[in-house]
């Protein structure tokens, strides 16, 4: 069986400096807001092109956190619109109304599965305060046309890079483009703990502080509390392992380019339709998600010949019975694409006869 994700072996090849990174935590004594985290928190800060990087305890508490933090500097208040693809995943959705917000849904481009910037104009009102594109699958949104959009009618720019980490347009990361950025950091991304986490990075010196506090019980000293905050701290233990990862991080980035390369120029099946790849530094391939009118049958076929694939995803948020008031709404091509998506392997572990198998399988499959 060819894994889609095999993270035993990717962890494997770094065992010895994770272990040694564990060790260092134990020995120091020190597990909540220490060296390791400070550490972390600046090589990414620097990784992103961002001044401040604060570390959370996951992705949708760093998309949650910076919509409360520009609540309470009086940006934006309940009620206001955020615009977003439909087919973001249900936690960019989570983050929006467990701030009283409500989100605003546009089609996605069909091509390459994120915000597609000619649907955000007719989607803003007078009540619209943020645009969050949502960069899938590892590959940038358009930034410079949404950044321009946003300049034009004055609103914050609220980026969830939880699959994108070091996508790269124009010379700016993922990170770099908007007021603020929420990451993902859980074990199956690019750049993955060992448990839940995340952080926020930022070139806002006052979002920065509003942040550190909020994730502190909304303290900055013991039993000084500024705001009504959660306990969303990165661990030491965690920053220290993602500290190592990040040293490894282009290497495997690579190694997931040249996987994406063979499969774009190998699978040719007339059924299979590919991803869009025009500049390489714009995606880091989290996911290779390719998309066919049949795809049960294709799913079937992969497993029927060894190859794992997973659906990213099968239902969009606004059809989940968590959001029953939203389960009118409809969006023609993003219900197509829910219906089509399908993601195969994608491994830097995989080797040449693990490509090569999986692109004789889809070529093999027929509607």
């Amino acid at each position: 069986m060819i894994q889609f994700l095999s993270l035993k072996k990717i962890n494997a090849k770094y065992a010895d400096e994770l272990k040694a990174a564990c060790a260092r935590v134990i020995d120091s004594g020190y597990f909540i807001l220490g060296p390791e985290l400070q550490r972390f928190e600046q090589a990414f800060a620097s990784f992103s092109q961002a001044k401040h990087c604060i570390g959370l305890g996951n992705g949708l508490d760093a998309l949650t956190l910076i919509l409360r933090a520009w609540k309470l500097q009086g940006k934006i208040k309940d009620g206001d619109e955020v615009i977003i693809q439909a087919n973001a995943y249900i936690a960019c959705v989570l983050a929006i109304t467990e701030n009283n917000l409500v989100p605003v849904f546009v089609e996605p481009d069909a091509n390459n599965f994120n915000l597609d910037p000619t649907k955000i104009r007719a989607a803003i009102t007078e009540k619209t305060r943020v645009i969050m594109p949502v960069h899938l699958y590892g590959r940038l949104c358009e930034m410079p046309e949404i950044m321009a959009i946003a300049a034009e009618a004055n609103l914050l720019v609220l980026e969830d890079a939880s699959q994108s980490h070091g996508a790269t347009l124009q010379g700016k990361p993922a990170g770099s483009w908007g007021d603020a950025t929420g990451f993902s950091f859980y074990p199956s991304k690019n750049l993955g703990a060992l448990a839940d986490a995340g952080a926020a990075v930022t070139n806002d010196d006052e979002l920065d502080k509003a942040l550190r506090a909020l994730r502190n019980y909304g303290s900055f000293e013991r039993y000084n509390n500024l705001y009504q905050g959660v306990n969303s701290r990165l661990g030491e233990m965690q920053a220290a392992i993602l500290s190592v990862k990040l040293n490894h991080f282009w290497a495997e980035v690579e190694c997931r380019r040249e996987v994406a390369a063979r499969y774009l120029a190998g699978i040719t099946n007339p059924a299979i339709k590919l991803p869009q790849w025009e500049v390489r530094e714009q995606h880091t391939w989290h996911l290779f998600v390719v998309r066919c009118t049949q795809r049960e049958a294709l799913q079937a076929h992969l497993a029927n010949h060894g190859v794992e694939s997973i659906i990213h995803y099968p239902k969009p948020p606004y059809k989940q019975q968590a959001y029953e008031e939203m389960n009118h709404l409809s969006f023609a091509l993003n219900e197509q694409l829910h219906r089509e998506v399908l993601s195969i392997p994608i491994d830097p572990s995989m080797t040449d006869e693990d490509v090569e198998t999986v692109i004789e399988v889809c070529n093999s499959f027929s509607a």
